[in-house]
């Protein structure tokens, strides 16, 4: 079988193929689509990649296991989450015949597949490599604001929410920051990251008193060999649920600069397990506000600009929500991936140089 980085992926997303409903999925396929050979989706199938998201070129989606993974494949990637977060019986039968062909499983599941009585037993007799990305690693400390003191200028992405682009955002400012010749590091504090960079720790499934700890954990390696650290943010301090790790992720990685980071057309806590949203998202000064006074504690820092995902507005009115987001906050304002990183790039440089 190939090394983990060589790998092809057919990517499991049955039944929530879609922009908002396949985050793993989509942005495997943005930011590493020549390593996915074809995406299982019974309910798209026959299509394109580019026909259901607006991006991934002619990446195939099939209806049938076997089809995908005679399209090239050397390993499964789970691209969803099933509902409830269990196996359904037919993923438990595409996964078992995976194994049992020599196909490594890359998970991002709460459920660690690993540890399956039936699919990890049979992995370890055929020695089959598992990777449960969520899967914390052990002895992790107590952070003690350590991150502070590293020499690199770091920078989070915070969010008005779930799902609104603190990832990507984070990708993106990357890749811009490489192309100007900064050495760059981005910690992946989520599956998705993980398996797009390669290393990282899932926050959300580390126990809450070491959520802070994995954070300053991934800061303090990142910045061996860079001027700059992105940390890729989880959550929302006002989401309802996932505000603990949103907090203790800000205080254990002790940010330089904060990038917030919103979804234009959204006004509420997204879809909240079924129930009708009720927490109303406050207007992007008041959402500086209540980061910039979270971190002051610890370690102040600043909103330094802002990321909008636009990706269900025109060009028109893309254009028009940003000039609305700068003029509300007087920050630089851009959706990366529709009008490019340039302005966020131009204050991180800024705000790191002044820092030295």
């Amino acid at each position: 079988m190939p090394p983990p980085k060589t790998h092809r992926f057919l990517i499991i997303a049955d039944g929530q193929f879609g922009p908002l409903t396949s985050k793993t999925a989509n942005c495997c396929i943005r930011y590493m689509p020549e390593r996915i050979v074809g995406v299982l989706d019974r309910s798209h199938a026959g299509k394109t990649a580019q026909a259901v998201l607006g991006f991934g070129g002619a990446i195939p989606v099939v209806g049938e296991f076997e089809r995908g993974l005679a399209l090239g494949a050397s390993a499964v990637l789970i691209g969803i989450a099933p509902t409830g977060g269990q196996l359904p019986a037919e993923w438990r039968g595409w996964l078992r015949t995976a194994i049992e062909r020599g196909f490594e499983i890359w998970s991002g599941l709460h459920t660690f597949i690993g540890d399956d009585p039936e699919l990890g037993a049979l992995a370890r007799e055929r020695g089959v490599r598992i990777l449960d990305a969520r899967k914390p690693p052990p002895n992790l400390p107590v952070a003690d604001g350590r991150a502070a003191e590293v020499g690199a200028y770091v920078v989070q992405t915070v969010g008005s929410d779930c799902n609104v682009g603190k990832m990507t955002a984070q990708v993106e400012l990357r890749d811009a920051l490489r192309q100007r010749g900064h050495r760059t590091r981005f910690v992946a504090t989520g599956q998705t990251g993980i398996f797009i960079e390669g290393w990282g720790i899932a926050v959300d499934a580390v126990v809450a008193d070491f959520v802070a700890g994995a954070a300053e954990t991934l800061v303090l390696e990142a910045a061996k060999d860079a001027d700059i650290v992105l940390v890729e943010g989880q959550g929302s301090l006002i989401h309802p649920g996932y505000s603990g790790v949103t907090l203790g992720l800000l205080h254990g990685s002790c940010p330089d600069a904060l990038i917030l980071c919103h979804q234009a057309t959204r006004t509420y806590i997204g879809d909240y397990h079924g129930r009708e949203p009720w927490v109303k998202i406050p207007p992007l000064p008041e959402l500086v506000e209540i980061y910039e006074r979270a971190a002051a504690p610890v370690r102040p820092a600043k909103v330094i600009g802002i990321c909008l995902n636009t990706f269900d507005l025109t060009d028109a009115q893309a254009e028009a929500a940003i000039s609305r987001a700068a003029a509300d906050t007087g920050l630089p304002t851009t959706d990366p991936v529709r009008f490019g990183a340039a302005p966020l790039v131009d204050a991180i440089v800024r705000e790191a140089m002044a820092a030295r």
